[in-house]
């Protein structure tokens, strides 16, 4: 029976979750893996909440070292969050030779290479599979089940708090701040909801994911990101009409030889598998160039969720006899030139306009002008003003915000409401 030690850095809703499957599945990993697993140590300051879970006073404390200088201790888990003091105790752990386990998408996806550069200097390990889509197991897929592939794609709805948001919009037909409101109630949502609706969670993900997928570093500066503050029910109705669902879509794909990467709303069609993802949960859709379309779906978020996604990591770390890091090297990084400087993909405009004649002449001349070609066209009209909407067939994004400064120059028109790329 192999004894295995670990130390949780803090135990709020994640670290929690996973003290508490590590506790009751003592037995079962004993019997199942041959360990025997134990939590020696807990860094957190909320001694109210250790209590709460139960955990013995004198394994808690404040001072990393108490971590890093005790040799029974194989494994250390971050829950943190943010940059610091995660970092410095993740580099420190590292560096004296304990594997690490984290679910910090912001930290890990902006400091990877330094943690590995530390991993390496303590022949520790580095594993990250709950940084990215909660308890959905898509690192070790990425890692270990595609090597007979050359990834050419991957999509998918990485966040639980937006994709919440829209399916309520979407199903009761409420407004963005409405439902916003009941998620943060519900706990669904953060009092800051910043990094969730602005899209930055979803951009750390598909930094990490991306980079495991095309097997370079993608940063998050190369990452287009768009998040769906702006989004309202009228956008989302006139999606229904035409056969659309409403997601905050991340991508990452190679086109014509270059990396496109991007956060934004999307209108995917209804018969796409992503758009029955409903609620808090995660899909990410993979298409391998041998396999096809590869689904995983599942919570991506949530103490127990996430939990097992750790504890799956804990588990596979210690069976290691030696870790592997991806190993980053200069001919291991995506160059500027190796980023799309612009994409491609269908467009929903909508637009208000005074309803008179030649308005719509004068319009569709700029889009003319601009390449930019029509699909299908609506019109609703009320008190002398009009909604334009605009289903724009697949057409360099460039070209699209050109037309679109030219159009709102045009005197009639009273305002560009909407536009929303269409997959």
């Amino acid at each position: 029976m192999k004894k295995v030690g670990v130390a949780l850095l803090g135990v709020g809703t994640v670290g929690g979750g996973t003290y508490t499957i590590l506790k009751n599945m003592r037995e079962t990993f004993k019997e199942k893996y041959q360990l025997d697993i134990e939590v020696l140590h807990v860094i957190d300051k909320n001694i109210k909440r250790t209590n709460e879970l139960g955990i013995d006073p004198k394994i808690v404390s404040t001072d990393i070292d108490n971590v890093v200088n005790n040799k029974d201790i194989d494994i250390v888990c971050e829950f943190f969050g943010g940059i610091e003091p995660a970092k410095s105790f993740i580099i420190k752990s590292l560096k004296a030779g304990k594997s690490v386990v984290t679910a910090n998408k912001e930290m890990f996806a902006k400091s990877w290479l330094e943690l590995e550069k530390a991993a390496k200097e303590g022949n520790s390990g580095l594993y990250f599979e709950a940084t990215s889509v909660g308890g959905v197991p898509i690192v070790r897929v990425l890692n270990e089940s595609m090597q007979g592939n050359e990834i050419l794609s991957i999509q998918g709805i990485f966040n639980g708090t937006t994709n919440y948001i829209l399916s309520k919009m979407i199903d009761d037909g409420l407004e963005y701040e409405t439902v916003l409101k009941e998620a943060q109630d519900l706990g669904y949502a953060e009092a800051d909801p910043t990094a969730d609706v602005e899209g930055y969670d979803s951009m750390y993900k598909l930094s990490i994911l991306s980079t495991l997928a095309f097997g370079k570093r993608v940063p998050i500066e190369k990452i287009y990101r768009e998040g769906i503050t702006k989004i309202t029910k009228v956008d989302i109705e006139y999606g229904k009409k035409f056969g659309y669902t409403l997601k905050l879509l991340a991508t990452a794909q190679i086109v014509d030889g270059k990396l496109e990467a991007r956060v934004h709303p999307t209108f995917i069609k209804n018969q796409n598998p992503l758009a029955s993802v409903k609620g808090s949960f995660n899909a990410v859709l993979l298409k391998g160039d041998n396999v096809g379309d590869i689904m995983l779906y599942g919570r991506g978020a949530g103490a127990l969720p996430t939990g097992s996604a750790i504890v799956s990591d804990i588990i596979y770390a210690a069976q290691q006899t030696k870790h592997k890091l991806i190993g980053f090297s200069e001919d291991k990084f995506f160059d500027d030139d190796s980023f799309a400087k612009d994409f491609s993909c269908e467009y929903f405009i909508r637009m208000n306009v005074v309803d008179k004649p030649g308005v719509l002449a004068k319009i569709t001349k700029v889009l003319g002008e601009n390449n930019v070609s029509i699909n299908s066209m609506e019109q609703t009209a009320q008190d002398g003003n009009a909604d334009l909407i605009f289903m724009i067939h697949k057409t360099p994004e460039s070209l699209v915000k050109k037309s679109i400064a030219e159009i709102k120059k045009i005197d009639v028109v009273n305002s560009v409401d909407s536009v929303i790329r269409v997959m």
